[in-house]
C-alpha cells in the first residue's frame, strides 16, 4: 500500500523558510501522526506530482493528496488544520469564503513568502526524531 493511500500527504516547498515552519507546525499539532510530508523538489515530490496531474505552475508551494485526491493553495491549508489538535480545526469554517478570495489571498503571500520568509538554499533535512514522518 503506497503512503499517500495509508496517511495525508503534504508536499510543501522545500526551500522556503514559511513552507517549512508551516511543516514544523503541522508536526507538532499532528499528535496522531496523520501527516506525511516530502518536498515538492524531491524524487518523492515530483513523482506524486506526476502521478496527480500537477505541472509546476499548478502547485508551487503546498499540495495536500488526501483519500486518493490532491488539494492545492487554500482549501489544501484548510483541510489540513482541520485535522490538527487544538483550536485550529475551528479556522476550517474559512471554507465557507469563495475559493476565488481565498485563492487569491493564498497566491499574494505565495508571491511574496521568499521576500517576507526568506528561502534556503537547499531542502530542510528532518531531524532523525521526525525523519519517520518524511517519504
Amino acid at each position: 500500500m503506497r503512503t499517500e493511500e495509508k496517511h495525508s500527504v503534504i508536499l510543501f516547498d522545500g526551500v522556503c523558510n514559511l513552507c517549512n515552519r508551516s511543516v514544523s507546525f503541522v508536526i507538532r499539532n499532528d499528535r496522531k501522526g496523520l501527516f506525511r510530508f516530502a518536498a515538492l523538489q524531491s524524487e518523492k515530490g515530483r513523482e506524486l506530482r506526476k502521478r496527480y496531474g500537477l505541472d509546476k505552475a499548478d502547485a508551487d508551494s503546498y499540495i495536500l493528496i488526501e483519500n486518493g485526491k490532491a488539494y492545492l493553495k487554500s482549501t489544501a491549508s484548510l483541510r489540513t488544520l482541520r485535522k490538527l489538535r487544538g483550536l485550529y480545526p475551528l479556522l476550517y469554517l474559512f471554507i465557507l469564503v469563495p475559493r476565488f478570495i481565498r485563492d487569491a489571498v493564498y497566491d499574494w503571500v505565495a508571491r511574496n513568502r521568499y521576500k517576507w520568509w526568506g528561502k534556503r538554499e537547499s531542502c530542510m533535512v528532518p531531524s532523525p526524531e521526525i525523519q519517520n514522518r518524511f517519504i
